[in-house]
């Protein structure tokens, strides 16, 4: 196996997409935090990123049997056989030990103690309910609300402040829809593994209204983001006001009768971009001063 391989590998293992996603979500509490971005982000946020990859390399062991079943991960890393469990959960282990060092030693104990609740969660809880529920999706989505806090911490910023409990709120909305569509996009798939499925208690034409009404939502929530005092400049509120007429434009294609699935990925990639523009406009508001 040449080195470009198990770099790959590893990579796959630790869902390399999802996790630096996680950490872009880091970096963004510590901004709203701090309104600078610094050296001292940097420990905090591969903290949080080796953190992730360990539950994600967990995860893959978890689900390595399921993974088998289904034409999206039976060429994963375990259900392939590139790699042994016992190799994968050793990885694991040696990233949520450098993970748990450089987060405790950089942002302290109460960052650290929100990095292992989001584990627990993530691993314990969600991976579990998956196969219980098909509405899992819901509590599990808190796992996308914890990283910024930690950022937030990391960057001076309290919990007690409400501004850091708005925002972990609008990650957590945002999850909701974004994994909602993944599932839709893939529903055959799941219900070969054995999984609970949307797509057996609704129809398409259901699914694409109450998608519509948790993409609307995520939608509103972030418009509150000025009153919240998470964005000063007018310019930056009218970007987001533009930003969700948008994405609510594009969202109402999931209202005609009749549509095709290929729409769900659509507004799968949509949602995606959205909370990217949003995570940058406000990063650029609390950076520089705009009038």
């Amino acid at each position: 196996m040449t080195l470009k391989e198990k770099i790959n590998i590893l990579l796959e293992l630790t869902k390399i997409r999802i996790t630096s996603f996680v950490t872009l979500t880091t970096v963004f509490g510590f901004i709203v935090a701090s309104n600078s971005i610094n050296e001292k982000i940097i420990l905090p946020t591969l903290g949080v990123l080796f953190l992730a990859c360990g539950a994600a390399v967990i995860n893959h062991v978890q689900e390595k049997e399921t993974d088998a079943l289904m034409e999206r991960t039976k060429n994963r890393p375990l259900p392939s056989g590139k790699v042994k469990p016992i190799t994968a959960f050793f990885i694991a282990i040696v990233l949520l030990i450098l993970g748990s060092i450089l987060l405790s030693l950089s942002a302290g104990l109460v960052a650290l103690g929100l990095g292992l609740l989001n584990l627990i969660w993530y691993n314990v809880i969600y991976t579990p309910l998956k196969k219980k529920t098909a509405f899992a999706i819901i509590p599990g989505s808190l796992v996308g609300a914890i990283p910024p806090a930690i950022g937030w911490i990391a960057g001076g910023g309290s919990l007690s402040d409400p501004r850091i409990a708005f925002v972990s709120f609008f990650f957590f909305i945002w999850q909701i829809p974004h994994f909602w569509l993944l599932l839709f996009m893939f529903g055959k798939d799941y219900e070969n593994a054995g999984f609970p499925s949307l797509t057996k208690i609704f129809n398409l034409d259901q699914l694409g209204r109450i998608t519509f009404i948790w993409i609307l939502t995520t939608i509103i929530i972030c418009l509150f983001l000025p009153i919240f005092g998470l964005v000063k400049s007018s310019y930056i509120s009218i970007a987001l006001l533009l930003t969700g007429f948008w994405l609510t434009w594009d969202a109402f294609k999931l209202l005609k009768p009749n549509f095709e699935t290929k729409q769900f990925k659509f507004a799968f990639y949509n949602i995606n971009t959205f909370i990217i523009l949003v995570v940058f406009l406000v990063s650029i508001d609390n950076l520089f001063v705009l009038y």
